[in-house]
């Protein structure tokens, strides 16, 4: 009596791990086919509850993205970035990857990169993070400030691991695309 009790719990329990890994694998699956929840991205972790610096661009004047492609085609207006007295960046410029040789123009509020369709800038490869990293317009240029992504996020060769100002011209590494800010 005793053994049909005891291979009676093993078979619920067996039952309950064969049901709670069929859970996990769906979990899995609707995470890579739809992402991840957005999460809230922090402006600037120095500033508090301020917000950023900069005034950033009216959301009715950045348009969606049309496509899921690699990058999306515009992001914010055009020249807004001309608000410091010193002369900053106004182009993204791919430099390497699937997209290289194309070129946006920057706006003046944040920009987000990775590969979220609610992203600035979509990367669709397998080595970017959800929401990977950030570009914010500072009065000395832009800020780069990488989002805890799994790859990492590098500048000149060199992992970011605290926000760092990027010069123009000096290249931007996220998952296989190379990417430089110029004027």
């Amino acid at each position: 009596m005793t053994t049909g009790l005891t291979l009676l719990v093993l078979r619920f329990a067996f039952l309950a791990v064969l049901w709670l890994f069929v859970f996990v694998i769906v979990f899995a699956l609707r995470s890579d086919l739809f992402g991840q929840r957005v999460r809230t991205i922090p402006t600037d972790p120095k500033a508090g509850a301020s917000g950023p610096t900069t005034p950033a661009v009216p959301a009715a004047a950045a348009p969606a993205p049309a496509s899921a492609g690699a990058f999306t085609d515009v992001i914010g207006q055009p020249g807004g970035a001309q608000q410091s007295a010193a002369p900053v960046a106004t182009r993204l410029v791919i430099t390497e990857g699937s997209r290289e040789g194309m070129e946006m123009p920057l706006g003046g509020g944040p920009i987000t990169i990775g590969r979220s369709s609610e992203s600035n800038v979509v990367i669709r490869d397998d080595y970017t993070s959800t929401n990977h990293a950030r570009l914010d317009l500072r009065a000395d240029g832009w800020l780069l400030t990488d989002l805890e992504s799994t790859n990492g996020t590098f500048v000149n060769g060199q992992k970011v691991t605290a926000p760092v100002t990027v010069a123009e011209r000096t290249p931007i590494t996220i998952g296989t695309t190379t990417f430089e800010l110029r004027r």
